[in-house]
């Protein structure tokens, strides 16, 4: 009996261990507030540590630990070799614990100004964020900066951990005027809901029980307060939201759409469209890992059957036919920028929200956001670890929700489109409304009907290369030579363009981004029209000759490199702009303070050093042809 007793003891233990709630807490805060400590000493408290481990504790605190003969818990996160150096976190730290009520997945994220961008991924899946106030020294810039990437990514639960309160005697009046600064301060970033508790992580007064050091604090531990936080159900409120993940169809008579429900519920029978097609069907099925269920709600990962066949994709979003998402192109939105390279406006970016990714651009910096004391500030970019609030343009409309009220759905994250690195993150704020008013209006007279009038095919002949290299020189011959054919052509030059439509753009990386995309936009209409269209302009960045090339059909934009060396490319320089430039008189030039990274691999490459005009005139008509 007592086996019996023993096996039925066990079994019921790992029942209640599987179906214990979880939550996802951050700690946060400025450098050498504790949060390390912290974690650390909730990890052996929690007793989730073996005996080796804690026999390398204890070695590894006297070697590396700031607490003298004490164990230093903070080495338990401090993983990296310049963190334990440096008595600093560096990468965002992950580990697990649970007590009876819950499990735990807390991230230790940096405090350090410079890592700004890692403490934003860890509080992006956090229910929960713990920010550590050194109670030594009060509210921080470093704290203010977290509690407002806090208030952006939309956490409403936040602990105020006043931590060190043995190294002011447990002063009660140093936590109360603590508590109310962070209160104003939360009040002012919207944080709904804030727990002040005075603790210290070294002693670990008011971490798993109550201090009796504190009597004259009647609140919670810091562990009891994370058992019984009730977390807001945002997710759930709305209707069945499903970002398509992967279209599953093992064999010709299964099609099931796989994913994690981002809101809502759904059941066999209820009605759906799926966005952004706006198609609709109904739930034949909904399946889980262990076969059909009678219903599944936010956070479920599932698999949808529907009645009808219907045209759905990764990345389209399943969702309740009676309450759909909306479908829009063009946002405003937060953006933490995370790359070493500044955000540019116009420059394209992939755009990844949910399971969907789309080209995307910037439209515009409303403004940047100074962290530390909320101030709008005027931007042009944003450096590494800013905030901006901008107007984001996609080439393609997806469904979403306001971050607000649906993370999935309100949550994307921006990609360089030539290193594939992540490098920025954002919130969606709303659809600009302009955005549902912009139709594509139906042409009778369309670009074919332009093109069979004048008797050719539109074509658009990129000249691209260092001020200097001739591609000017070689346009204007091509033109010429066209014009005697009979074809219909257009010159886009610095001296129609700047002079004119992009006269208020200077030479600084924004405006050289602008003014290509400008020029872009004007040469897709024109070979809308039916026209052969030759640009020459410097155009340093691949990113924006990409984005150029983008705008028309395939095989109708013929990149070409006029290439010369720097050297000669001075030589050549009649109006002394070079001289100039490293004389420090003209900034942002070309070659000299500002880059130029040559094509990779145009359809023409021309060497200007070594032919002659007339070649190069002949190499561009043979590869026109050719098209």
């Amino acid at each position: 009996m007592s086996t019996v007793a023993t096996s039925s003891d066990i079994s019921a233990y790992l029942q209640q261990h599987e179906t214990k709630p979880l939550l996802r807490f951050i700690t946060c805060g400025s450098v050498d507030d504790g949060k390390s400590t912290l974690i650390g000493r909730l990890l052996y408290e929690s007793k989730r540590l073996f005996d080796d481990q804690l026999a390398a504790l204890e070695a590894d605190s006297r070697r590396h630990g700031t607490q003298g003969e004490r164990i230093d818990y903070a080495l338990l996160l401090d993983g990296l070799a310049a963190e334990r150096e440096q008595g600093i976190t560096i990468d965002v730290a992950y580990r697990y614990f649970d007590t009876d009520r819950r499990k735990y997945i807390v991230a230790d994220c940096p405090g350090h100004e410079q890592y700004t961008r890692n403490m934003a991924t860890g509080a992006s899946t956090a229910d929960v964020a713990v920010v550590l106030v050194d109670a030594r020294k009060g509210l921080l810039s470093q704290t203010r900066r977290h509690s407002y990437i806090i208030s952006l990514l939309g956490i409403d639960q936040v602990v105020l951990a006043v931590n060190k309160m043995d190294l002011v005697d447990y002063d009660a009046d140093v936590f109360a005027r603590i508590s109310e600064d962070y209160q104003t301060l939360a009040g002012q970033l919207g944080i709904a809901h804030v727990q002040a508790i005075p603790l210290s992580a070294l002693e670990g007064q008011n971490l798993s029980t109550r201090s009796a050091l504190m009597p004259w604090y009647a609140g919670p531990s810091l562990i009891e307060h994370l058992d019984t936080v009730q977390l807001g159900a945002r997710d759930a409120e709305s209707g069945l939201r499903l970002p398509v993940q992967w279209v599953n169809r093992p064999n010709q008579d299964f099609r099931g759409f796989a994913g994690t429900i981002a809101g809502g519920q759904v059941r066999a029978g209820d009605a759906v469209v799926v966005l952004p097609s706006a198609r609709r069907s109904t739930v034949k099925q909904v399946l889980g890992p262990d076969g059909p269920l009678d219903v599944a709600s936010a956070g479920q990962a599932v698999t949808l059957t529907l009645a009808d066949e219907v045209d759905v994709s990764r990345g389209d979003v399943i969702a309740a036919a009676d309450d759909p998402p909306e479908v829009a192109d063009q946002f405003a939105a937060h953006v933490l920028w995370m790359d070493d390279a500044a955000l540019l406006p116009g420059r394209p970016y992939w755009l990844q929200i949910g399971s969907r990714t789309v080209s995307a651009s910037i439209s515009e910096i409303k403004h940047r956001v100074d962290v530390n004391t909320q101030e709008r500030l005027a931007a042009k970019r944003l450096e590494l670890n800013e905030v901006g609030y901008c107007n984001l343009a996609l080439d393609e409309p997806v469904a979403f929700a306001p971050y607000a009220q649906n993370r999935a759905l309100g949550g994307f994250i921006l990609i360089d489109r030539q290193t594939n690195a992540t490098v920025a993150a954002g919130t969606l704020d709303f659809a600009l409304r302009r955005a549902g008013n912009v139709h594509w209006q139906h042409l009778d007279v369309d670009k074919a009907a332009r093109s069979r009038i004048k008797g050719q095919q539109p074509k658009v002949l990129w000249f691209t290369g260092l001020s200097g290299a001739g591609k000017s020189t070689v346009a204007n011959q091509v033109e010429k030579r066209l014009h005697a054919q009979g074809r219909h052509t257009f010159l886009l030059d610095g001296d129609n363009v700047r002079h004119g439509l992009n006269r208020d753009l200077g030479f600084t990386d924004e405006d050289r981004v602008e003014n290509i995309r400008r020029v872009a936009e004007v040469a897709r209409l024109m070979a809308d029209a039916g026209l052969i269209v030759l640009v020459s302009f410097i155009s340093p960045f691949r990113a924006e000759r990409q984005m150029a090339r983008e705008r028309f059909e395939p095989g109708e934009f013929i990149e070409v490199f006029v290439d010369v060396p720097l050297e000669v490319a001075e030589a050549r320089d009649v109006k002394g702009l070079y001289r100039k430039a490293r004389a420090g008189q003209i900034p942002n030039f070309t070659g000299i303070d500002s880059p130029y990274e040559a094509p990779e691999t145009p359809e023409l490459h021309l060497r200007a050093d070594s032919d002659s005009v007339p070649a190069m005139v002949e190499q561009v008509l043979q590869v026109l042809e050719r098209h």
